[in-house]
């Protein structure tokens, strides 16, 4: 937690400076920008009924744990594997990094004022001119958390380890990506 804090700060310093880190880190926020802009007026829905529905039962069964009303869990399934499939992610690692950073619970809050299911930072949502968008709506949350996660991954060459560390914050280490790996092989695999 530490270390996402650390993170958290440095890339507030970096947006909201004029030095000449600030400079070079601009073009790779601009990026960002660009696609959750792109991302939060994009609306795309399942490409395969029958396999997305065979997918979410058996995912409202995996997720049942974490999310007791069934309504509700179908709600995050669909959005999920809708908002993964947007931006070229496999659903179960979306599910994975959900499970590690909120335990499933779409008002979460973190130390540092991340919020929802995936984490994301509101200011985000200034940065993109959104303001009024709701942080804890389920496909705002997802639709953010999967275009960052997406962007880290296309920065890092595809490498899971490296994109989820930044994702996270804590670049250079392996615990969290450790912690989403382990979520991932234990309870999201695909059977």
């Amino acid at each position: 937690m530490f270390n996402r804090i650390c993170h958290i700060s440095l890339l507030c310093c970096l947006l909201f400076t004029g030095s000449p880190v600030h400079a070079s880190t601009q073009h790779l926020d601009d990026d960002l920008r660009k696609r959750l802009i792109t991302a939060i007026n994009d609306s795309q829905s399942f490409k395969d009924k029958y396999v997305a529905e065979v997918w979410l039962t058996d995912m409202s069964q995996r997720l049942r744990r974490y999310v007791k009303d069934e309504e509700e869990r179908i709600t995050i399934l669909k959005v999920l594997h809708e908002e993964a499939d947007r931006a070229n992610l496999p659903p179960e690692l979306v599910l994975a990094v959900i499970q590690i950073e909120s335990a499933f619970n779409r008002f979460a809050i973190s130390s540092v004022g991340a919020r929802g299911l995936m984490q994301v930072m509101p200011f985000w949502l200034k940065e993109i001119g959104k303001p009024d968008e709701n942080m804890f709506d389920i496909r705002v949350n997802l639709r953010m958390g999967c275009t960052i996660l997406r962007y880290y991954l296309d920065m890092e060459k595809n490498d899971k380890t490296r994109a989820l560390a930044r994702y996270n914050g804590s670049l250079g280490k392996r615990k969290y990506p450790d912690k989403v790996f382990k979520a991932l092989s234990t309870r999201w695999y695909r059977q």
